[in-house]
């Protein structure tokens, strides 16, 4: 038998963490024996329980703790993190830690230090000089990095169910098809107007569809009014975008009559040539070629532009980063300030980005297909809030919420 004492401190029993940690241990086939607890008074005071877990072997153990970390526990006995030094460029030690998206600190020299830039599945990298510690993911890791491996000196903060009503309480709602919508647009507009009132950064992530279903001009009509710092994409809705300026088409289809037009099908490769003619999308602007649709707008607006290509991607359209791991880097740091993040019809480019985010970050995702929106939740970024609903109306009356 092995065993060790866990310590949970917070709002376990309302947030329902302490009934997951026990259902955790239960299901991994182990045991619990509750050492002390002591239950908050009000529903503003934490509670906290140290909990003993009994398992078979210290290998079950050791993997049930790596679980319950991730739930917010913490062992009772607080030791420095354990650490190795990469012998590789690109390879990290067999046992590292890897992440979670929520708040983490790791214990390095006795103190506790936040890691900093977090975001799921990625290593933590030791900085004693600096005395910091940073998420970092396996291909940037370089030899003789130091990184935490093994679950001790880690501490993970599960999110809450917060103490009173906010902009975003519904963040952890189930995904509905039958959600009173026009209730979450006005909170996600009011959960928009907070972040820019401190100039925390807003996010979208955007599919072609955007263009598909004429929403375009709303997504620019929300740049314009200072409610869209950077937005994520691939090759196919700058291509569309600029296809809908030079054409008046999307994929062929005229977006004024909903209709096919004579030789549609190639407008979108007219596009890409136009731009690739001019050299750039800045230059294509500067010669009147992009219309007032979204790219225009986020030039004009000095968006952050972060455009990753794919393997069936025509052309590229110029600005569209064709290596994935560089486009990854640069998500990366664009994400950095973000505190809002809206994903529009975009499944492949939104799970991306919900790799990247920490869970503190207060996301939408929007999509007419269902799967989409719990793919999203599947992957790891359970705290996003799912609409699923046609992306044009949604964009069109969270402007309208905004108008203000």
């Amino acid at each position: 038998m092995a065993s060790a004492e866990i310590e949970l401190r917070g709002h376990i029993i309302d947030s329902y963490i302490l009934p997951r940690v026990w259902g955790t241990i239960e299901d991994a086939g182990a045991r619990f024996i509750v050492r002390g607890m002591q239950v908050g008074g009000s529903e503003t005071e934490p509670s906290y329980a140290r909990i003993e877990v009994v398992a078979e072997s210290d290998e079950q153990l050791a993997a049930l703790l790596g679980e319950l970390q991730k739930l917010g526990a913490t062992l009772a006995a607080e030791h420095d993190a354990a650490t190795a030094f990469v012998t590789q460029d690109g390879v990290l030690p067999d046992d590292f830690y890897s992440t979670t998206n929520m708040p983490t600190q790791a214990r390095v020299a006795g103190q506790w230090l936040t890691v900093e830039n977090i975001e799921m599945d990625v290593a933590i990298k030791v900085d004693r000089a600096a005395n910091r510690v940073y998420a970092c993911p396996m291909h940037d890791v370089r030899i003789g990095d130091e990184v935490v491996v093994g679950f001790d000196g880690v501490k993970v903060e599960p999110l809450e169910r917060p103490r009173h009503h906010e902009a975003f309480s519904f963040m952890q709602s189930p995904v509905s098809s039958e959600r009173v919508k026009a209730l979450a647009i006005h909170e996600v507009a009011q959960t928009m107007r907070e972040a820019r009132a401190h100039n925390g950064k807003i996010l979208f992530v955007l599919g072609p569809a955007v263009v598909h279903t004429a929403a375009r001009q709303h997504v620019a009509t929300l740049i314009r009014r200072g409610y869209v710092q950077v937005i994520f994409g691939g090759n196919a809705i700058v291509t569309h975008d600029v296809e809908a300026a030079l054409f008046g088409t999307s994929l062929g289809i005229s977006l004024e009559t909903g209709q096919p037009v004579e030789h549609g099908h190639r407008n979108h490769l007219r596009a890409i040539n136009t731009v690739r003619a001019a050299g750039s999308l800045a230059v294509a602007h500067e010669r009147g070629l992009l219309g007032d649709g979204i790219i225009a707008a986020a030039l004009e607006h000095n968006v952050e532009l972060v455009l990753a290509g794919s393997i069936r991607d025509d052309g590229p359209m110029p600005g569209v980063i064709t290596d994935s791991m560089v486009a990854q880097g640069r998500m990366r740091e664009a994400m950095r300030g973000v505190e809002v993040a809206l994903m529009a019809a975009s499944m492949l480019h939104a799970i991306a980005t919900g790799n990247l985010m920490p869970a503190t970050v207060r996301s939408i995702v929007v999509d007419i297909n269902p799967a989409v929106v719990t793919k999203l939740a599947d992957r790891g970024t359970a705290q996003a809030l799912g609409l699923v609903t046609d992306v044009e109306l949604f964009l069109g009356a969270l402007v309208d919420a905004l108008a203000d």
